[in-house]
């Protein structure tokens, strides 16, 4: 009877689901992506500075074929990353609803929906002060998530209130109030997307607070042009020289990624609105091309006939 049993578990195995692929988007680093965003990115004389000095950091997840293909760079290096850390105060309320501290109620939703999409420092505050912000940093470096890991030179942190008054508690390892890095921004939406955060009911309400954001700048900016028609997930934020952005998006069967940036610099908005197409290019199937107004397949195209001149 046990030998029936383990014959009959090792077929289930044998017959490999989806599930049973499952690896950690720190396993899913494609070196050829890898090459490609770092010239992409270093072709730049500007970007290839603020990359030498550790002040842009890039990571992109191509979601698109089936098979997760990760690339970064400046992956670990921590940075000042303003209103992105909210998505922390997104796990800390879930993963306070999931252990019954924190009562899932309409207001309580109603705050994450404002934190993300319009960047409410007033809502982050009070579901901060819900959650408490050393459990929301407790979260953070448990396991199970290794959003904060100094092993990988840090990553997500919340250590101050979005206001004024309150403790300030910065990260263990460059003392940094708010503070992402790309690698562990990157792990958030993958893990989103994987329906592997918490579970997979709580990812799906933490997407849904991700969805159509209200400010359309940065990333969004070129997405609204290049491919109106698509589903965005996103979080970003700024602070003088500091500009931070992140986004899922799906679309046509190419335009299926993850974007993760961080810039401190002066031009750091326009930085990103330029990155975004720059990374797209990286993707795109040779038989699609910008029209001006968006991205459509070649066979879509209408150029004007040419005219011979005498």
């Amino acid at each position: 009877m046990r030998a029936s049993i383990f014959l009959l578990t090792l077929l289930c195995c044998a017959g490999a689901t989806p599930a049973d692929r499952w690896q950690p988007l720190y396993e899913r680093t494609s070196p050829d992506l890898q090459t490609a965003l770092e010239m992409r990115l270093n072709a730049n004389r500007e970007w290839a500075k603020l990359i030498r000095d550790r002040k842009m950091a890039i990571g992109l997840v191509d979601l698109s074929n089936g098979q997760p293909q990760f690339a970064r760079v400046n992956g670990n290096q921590m940075m000042y990353a303003a209103s992105l850390p909210k998505i922390a105060i997104l796990l800390g309320v879930y993963a306070s609803f999931e252990d019954g501290s924190l009562a899932e109620t309409d207001a309580v939703h109603e705050d994450l929906g404002n934190m993300i999409r319009v960047s409410s420092n007033a809502a982050a505050t009070r579901l901060m002060d819900l959650v408490g912000m050393r459990k929301i940093q407790a979260i953070l470096q448990e396991p199970q998530y290794g959003f904060y890991d100094r092993k990988r030179g840090g990553g997500l942190w919340v250590g101050k209130r979005y206001a004024a008054s309150g403790a300030r508690i910065g990260d263990p390892v460059h003392n940094i109030s708010h503070g992402a890095t790309v690698t562990q921004v990157c792990r958030f939406f993958y893990l989103l997307a994987e329906k592997r955060l918490i579970n997979a009911h709580r990812s799906e309400q933490m997407l849904s607070d991700l969805a159509d954001p209200g400010l359309h700048h940065k990333f969004v900016s070129q997405i609204d042009r290049r491919a109106p028609d698509a589903q965005v997930y996103r979080k970003s934020g700024s602070w003088r020289q500091w500009h931070s952005d992140a986004i899922m998006v799906h679309g046509s069967q190419w335009r299926n990624y993850i974007l993760v940036g961080l810039i401190e610099s002066p031009n750091g908005e326009q930085i990103l609105r330029s990155v975004l197409p720059a990374v797209e290019d990286l993707m795109m199937p040779a038989d699609y091309i910008d029209d001006g107004s968006k991205i459509i397949a070649r066979s879509e195209s209408r150029r004007p006939s040419q005219v011979r001149r005498e």
